[in-house]
């Protein structure tokens, strides 16, 4: 057969722009006079047998074109029958494979329409690289959504990343191609090659549904099998609900995996997964924290942005191990009891030429409006919320952490972000709403969304949102309004309390509302007081060097905030390193300074925090009523020329209330009063000044008697010795 006389359709596979492969490969009719043809395109053989399972020559093929399009007819044929290809290579040697070609779809019509739609809440489970058996065979069913490309093919070092040997079927009706490849399986690496809609090859593509990345800085996605782990959690996830609801004791350990500890005798290196499974969780649970709150470990390209520029939504990060490896850290800080909050960005991607960004040719995934397309303050781009197949992928990157990964609480990060048009813009750098507004109608659509599933499907699972701004009923129902998270970080709170503690003491009596402002709002919300990564980089220095005064102050001052934080409404997040009083700037390519628990003063810091969180944890009026206005109540709030501030924590049961003095200035007060309810003994439970913290243990011998001396409307009162520095707590006697 002459060159000139080739069909267009197979010149068009020659050239690797055919649209639509699989109606010209694989077996096929012959024509109208009868049987079947076997077509294929293997451009590295030099000769193709087409042989029987058992391995026996049907028939040689015929090349129809010198760069590797064979051919063989079966006159006689009647129907599709099995087969395989031996192919004998241009520098000798032989190999067997199954074609790609002769395999159904694996995707099937209701993954097709709900795809289309953009409700297929479990699209991880049909996109992306999945290994699977298809008519008796081993391989991996690729699939990814490119609804505008002219071809799409897989790639990876099984095909010499070559995009003219396994080019992929389309489905219309979604936007979504397709491939089966057999005798391929976990390890594999690929990438998608995507010719646009004018033509144009793309840079080669991540999966953006890849459950596994290559080492950064490389950039391959690898095929990996999710069905092999076997949890031990059973116990954790069904008591799941009884850790996370409101009237529950949350404290937060927040923590950056690749920074916390580093290995001096292995370069420096990060912990792995398993490694910190038993380092990192058997210090959270020493230190009796409820949670800890990961910063993103999904797959991102510069380490730089802690993981909140994620280049791969669906994969932790292969620096610290596999994908199993994260989910064995996460089984174990289940059986340690201790919940995992991940932070997740859905608010924006980066750039990279291997990402998200003009996928397929077309602005798929973002705003082809750079005004609503693009954040110029961290040069990323933002997703299109409008898009129903977007919606989908971010919904469905939400569910598939809590079903895959076991996690137990969404963060979700910059929500300002999303839902105001104007956010970090100038006038003429926003587009309003259809109604004028600056609300961004399709993101807060998308984060009700979100939230209701969360609930709905992953009992004692929750959502909590990063959201700077007072936008209203941020932790309410949706049903109400809210925009349904269950939790939301006080921003105020964080900013007004420590502009407060960074002031001198002398100074503190001129900011005393910067302590008690918050506690007008502070039941607006299901707030979570939060001190976090944020607070501690870019030259704002570490929590303790905020402290003012020489070592002993700033230790005491260190003290004293945190008991104040730990005895005001809300739940508690704090970053990793403040517990023992990291003194360096937090720096994500290097370790906490686990060196400094070697002095007394830092030591004494990391006991009082250990202490704080067992106190918290067993005392129900420090959380139980953390939402509601009768939980708290001010003894006196108006003594700014000392800077003390003494106020009640109440539980469910009258009976049980704390009384918390905190005095804000070095100086150590005696017989200071305070008015309290009843006439009975009270015991000094929480000194921050105690002796084994590092402090000058000034306190109250353990106990105090109230006596009837009327004070701050209450029938009688306390006199107290306050430490400088120092915060106390007092409980009513047993009995």
């Amino acid at each position: 057969m002459t060159y000139q006389a080739i069909d267009g359709a197979v010149l068009s596979v020659v050239n690797s722009d055919h649209a639509d492969p699989f109606s010209i490969l694989g077996i096929h009719s012959a024509g109208p006079d009868g049987g079947v043809a076997i077509r294929t395109f293997l451009p590295h053989a030099l000769r193709v047998d087409v042989i029987d399972p058992q391995g026996a020559v049907l028939a040689p093929m015929e090349r129809i074109h010198q760069h590797g399009f064979f051919i063989a007819t079966f006159p006689k044929a009647t129907d599709r029958f099995p087969y395989r290809f031996r192919l004998h290579f241009w520098g000798g040697g032989t190999a067997e494979m199954e074609d790609a070609y002769r395999f159904p779809s694996a995707l099937g019509e209701m993954d097709q329409y709900l795809l289309a739609e953009g409700t297929h809440l479990r699209s991880y489970e049909k996109l992306g690289a999945h290994p699977i058996v298809l008519e008796g065979v081993e391989g991996v069913a690729f699939a990814v959504w490119a609804p505008n490309a002219q071809r799409v093919s897989v790639i990876g070092d099984f095909n010499e990343w070559d995009g003219r040997r396994h080019p992929m079927r389309v489905h219309h009706s979604c936007g979504v191609w397709d491939i089966f490849v057999p005798h391929i399986g976990v390890g594999a690496h690929y990438k998608f090659e995507i010719r646009g809609p004018h033509g144009n090859l793309m840079p080669a593509k991540a999966d953006p549904y890849a459950s596994w990345c290559e080492m950064p800085p490389h950039t391959a996605s690898r095929v990996y099998d999710l069905t092999r782990f076997q949890w031990t959690d059973g116990a954790w996830m069904n008591n799941r609900f009884n850790t996370s609801t409101r009237d529950k004791p949350i404290s937060i350990y927040e923590v950056h995996l690749l920074s916390w500890r580093r290995n001096p005798e292995q370069g420096f290196r990060s912990l792995s997964y398993r490694e910190l499974a038993e380092e990192l969780v058997g210090y959270i649970k020493d230190l009796g924290y409820t949670h800890i709150e990961l910063m993103p470990v999904n797959e991102h390209p510069f380490v730089g942005s802690w993981g909140y520029q994620p280049i791969a939504l669906f994969a932790p990060t292969s620096r610290l191990g596999e994908p199993d490896d994260f989910r064995y850290f996460v089984d174990k800080c289940h059986e340690a009891g201790i919940g995992v909050i991940l932070d997740w960005v859905p608010g924006h991607f980066p750039e990279d030429a291997h990402g998200l960004g003009f996928f397929d040719g077309t602005h798929l995934y973002e705003h082809m409006d750079p005004r609503q397309g693009r954040h110029s303050d961290w040069g990323t781009l933002i997703y299109n919320y409008s898009r129903g197949e977007v919606q989908n992928f971010l919904l469905s990157n939400a569910l598939f952490w809590l079903e895959q990964y076991h996690i137990d609480g969404l963060r979700v990060d910059a929500v300002a972000s999303m839902i105001y048009l104007d956010y970090s813009r100038n006038p003429d750098e926003w587009v309003p709403n259809e109604f004028g507004g600056k609300e961004n109608l399709a993101a807060i659509s998308f984060l009700k969304r979100v939230n209701e599933m969360v609930y709905a499907q992953h009992s004692g699972a929750f959502t909590c949102a990063e959201e700077s701004t007072a936008w209203p009923m941020v932790s309410r129902p949706t049903y109400l309004g809210g925009l349904g998270f269950g939790y939301k970080w006080n921003m105020g709170w964080m900013h007004d309390t420590l502009r407060y503690i960074s002031k001198d003491s002398i100074h503190r009596r001129f900011h005393h509302d910067d302590l008690t402002f918050g506690l007008l709002y502070a039941f607006h919300e299901n707030f979570i007081l939060a001190i976090s990564h944020d607070e501690v980089v870019h030259g704002k220095g570490s929590l303790i060097s905020k402290m003012p005064g020489d070592e002993w102050q700033k230790f005491a001052n260190l003290r004293l905030y945190l008991t104040f934080m730990y005895t005001q409404p809300g739940k508690k997040l704090l970053f990793m390193g403040s517990e023992f009083g990291q003194t360096s700037e937090w720096n994500h390519d290097d370790s906490l300074g686990w060196h400094l628990l070697q002095y007394p003063i830092h030591d004494g810091a990391r006991s009082c925090m250990r202490d704080l969180n067992a106190l918290y944890r067993k005392t129900p009026c420090l959380y139980e009523r953390d939402n509601e206005g009768e939980g708290f109540q001010w003894i006196d709030c108006h003594d700014h020329d000392q800077s003390i501030l003494s106020y009640v924590r109440r539980g469910v049961d009258p009976n049980d209330f704390v009384v918390v003095v905190c005095n804000f200035t070095p100086i150590a007060r005696k017989d200071y009063r305070i008015g309290v309810p009843s006439e009975a003994l009270y015991n000094e439970i929480f000194n921050s000044d105690a002796a084994i913290y590092g402090g000058s243990n000034v306190g109250n011998a353990g106990a105090v008697l109230a006596n009837p001396v009327p004070m701050h409307d209450q029938p009688y009162s306390l006199s107290l010795i306050l430490p400088p520095l120092g915060a106390v707590i007092f409980k009513l006697a047993a009995g």
